[in-house]
């Protein structure tokens, strides 16, 4: 049976979205990047989302495959540079941060790592879709991606009223019932009835005072 990837795709394409707006947003001239990106919500979601995912990767998927694929070096190779590329990921997004509260940094630096962040992430995403992705249909098994998942459900754990709505913002309906279908009828009900509505009355991408 194929493994089901509606949830890993979803996770995605959220991430490409949120990268439109820090990019925006750092394009700007009527608002302060720095501020807006020090005190929106949306930048806390990105990279709150973006540790989860890439860390259930690391710590869950990366393994099983390489000992799933021993004595396969140019396929081991692969789970390397994509480790490698979320530690470069990860480092972008720390040195923002800590220019986001610099009281003299310079602005023009901001757009800069703002820019090398849209581009590692896309590059990133569009490498794991068309090489990893393939490698994970072929090598695991049901029980092993379902085990991913599961951890990966987990690491959001107390964040799900916030992610699973940033997740399924403007998704498909067919998917966002796939990707729900996963989880116990209370987290569904809430989805609909508090967290979604919640999320949707507030502007993330606007400078909280």
């Amino acid at each position: 049976m194929p493994l089901d990837m509606t949830a890993m795709h979803a996770m995605h394409d959220a991430l490409r979205r949120e990268l439109e707006h820090i990019a925006r947003v750092t394009e700007r001239i009527d608002h302060d990047p720095r501020h807006v990106l020090r005190t929106a919500i949306g930048w806390q979601l990105f990279k709150r989302s973006l540790r989860i995912h890439h860390s259930a990767e690391d710590d869950m998927l990366w393994p099983v495959l390489r000992r799933r694929l021993a004595g396969r070096p140019d396929e081991l190779v692969l789970l390397e540079a994509m480790e490698a590329e979320h530690a470069a990921i990860g480092q972008v997004v720390a040195t923002v941060d800590e220019l986001l509260t610099a009281p003299d940094a310079d602005p023009l630096r901001l757009g800069d790592l703002t820019d090398s962040l849209v581009t590692g992430v896309r590059g990133h995403l569009t490498h794991e879709e068309r090489a990893a992705i393939p490698l994970i249909a072929r090598a695991l098994s049901t029980a092993q991606w379902a085990a991913f998942e599961h951890v990966h459900s987990q690491r959001i754990g107390a964040d799900a009223p916030q992610v699973l709505p940033w997740l399924l913002e403007n998704a498909d309906p067919q998917n966002i019932t796939r990707t729900l279908s996963t989880l116990p009828a209370s987290v569904r009900t809430a989805y609909y009835t508090r967290w979604r509505p919640d999320y949707s009355a507030h502007d993330r991408w606007t400078s909280q005072a």
